[in-house]
């Protein structure tokens, strides 16, 4: 069961380290076409509370990594997203969106300036329709890097362990990118990640990804995290979740993401010129008719995804439905986002249905835990 890079597993696809989560004692569960470490034996619980007081080591080899090169590749990345990509400068990275004619949102990913290319991280799920979808575009040379695994290393404790194998990352800020050497190997490191936290991004060639995994997991400060954990800390920073928060009848600036269009993008001449762009700069001047928000529900019980939304205990107008839900192990209770209408502001309090019975919540501005990033 040693397991490489897009090897076979009951009919899902493996990463580079689907042998040593094996052997870590992982549970096994199918996610976005890979066989992927849900949960480690420390459990997602305590999973979850070590990489907010410590380190946590996550798989994220079935991301999409892309590098795009051509001598237009910024215009013409740029009438795919919104993003500001022309004033990304060298050794910095961005979050970005891929939008439809109509607004929506097709997936989020991240874009890093590395001189003389473009380097994409995308969602697993989305990676093989992103693929199609950029290399249809004009002025793109589309390279997919299959030969590189990702790992993330969170937590407010994550530079001092990796500091100790890469020297360099000591000095990087949130959202650099640098190519750094380990044993010889270069590793593509972004100060980035989805919990949050402080961390840190590492594409890997897949020769040295299991040594890097290892070397990690030596040093005192870090464990194993599986998807579980990976889940309940984005859901506490306030992090929407590709195909359950946002997809492509959200729009972003319902999603709440409207900070990630760039000002140059809004105005001026490169204004406009994405997809969906008249709705989407619209709303960011008039406002959408609904937002995404978080909910704090009363008592212990989840709203999880699915869950049905109102404004009163009986009857009532509908408000539409949890989009992710579960609980926060850093708060000790409950948590859920919702696309709520734009009427419903923090400080309301709307009911959920729970196993038939509906449950009072209250609305509350996102995020749930501050993050900690290193500015």
């Amino acid at each position: 069961m040693a397991g490489t890079a897009g090897s076979d597993h009951d009919g899902l696809a493996c990463t580079g380290l689907h042998g040593l989560h094996v052997e870590l004692g992982a549970k096994m569960v199918p996610f976005a076409g890979y066989d992927m470490p849900v949960s480690y034996p420390m459990g997602v619980l305590r999973e979850h509370l070590h990489t907010r007081a410590a380190a946590g080591l996550f798989d994220v080899g079935h991301m999409g990594q892309v590098i795009l090169r051509g001598p237009d590749r910024v215009a013409a990345l740029e009438r795919l997203v919104p993003a500001d990509i022309a004033g990304l400068a060298e050794g910095r990275q961005r979050y970005a969106l891929f939008t439809t004619p109509e607004g929506g949102i097709l997936d989020d990913l991240m874009v890093a300036n590395r001189g003389d290319h473009l380097f994409l991280v995308v969602n697993a799920a989305n990676k093989a329709a992103d693929l199609a979808h950029l290399a249809a575009t004009p002025g793109l040379e589309v390279t997919p890097v299959t030969d590189r695994g990702l790992l993330a290393l969170q937590g407010p404790q994550a530079e001092a362990a990796l500091a100790r194998l890469v020297p360099g990352v000591a000095a990087m800020r949130f959202m650099d990118v640098a190519s750094l050497d380990w044993q010889g190997a270069e590793l593509w490191i972004s100060r980035s990640g989805y919990t949050g936290e402080d961390g840190f991004e590492i594409s890997v060639p897949a020769a040295a990804e299991r040594d890097l995994a290892r070397a990690l997991l030596d040093q005192p400060e870090v464990a194993p995290i599986g998807l579980g954990a990976r889940d309940s800390l984005r859901l506490e920073a306030g992090l929407p979740l590709h195909g359950h928060d946002i997809d492509t009848t959200t729009t972003p600036v319902e999603a709440a993401l409207g900070w990630s269009i760039g000002k140059a993008r809004r105005t001026g001449p490169r204004a406009g010129g994405f997809p969906g762009a008249d709705r989407i700069l619209a709303e960011l001047e008039t406002g959408a008719p609904r937002r995404r928000l978080g909910l704090r529900p009363e008592g212990r019980a989840p709203m999880r995804e699915g869950t049905p939304l109102f404004d009163a205990p009986e009857g009532g107008r509908a408000l539409g439905q949890v989009a992710s839900g579960g609980f926060g192990p850093s708060l000790e209770a409950p948590l859920a986002m919702a696309l709520l209408p734009a009427d419903i502001a923090p400080g309301a309090q709307i009911w959920g249905e729970v196993r038939g019975k509906r449950q009072p919540a209250q609305v509350v501005s996102l995020p749930f835990v501050p993050s900690r990033f290193k500015r």
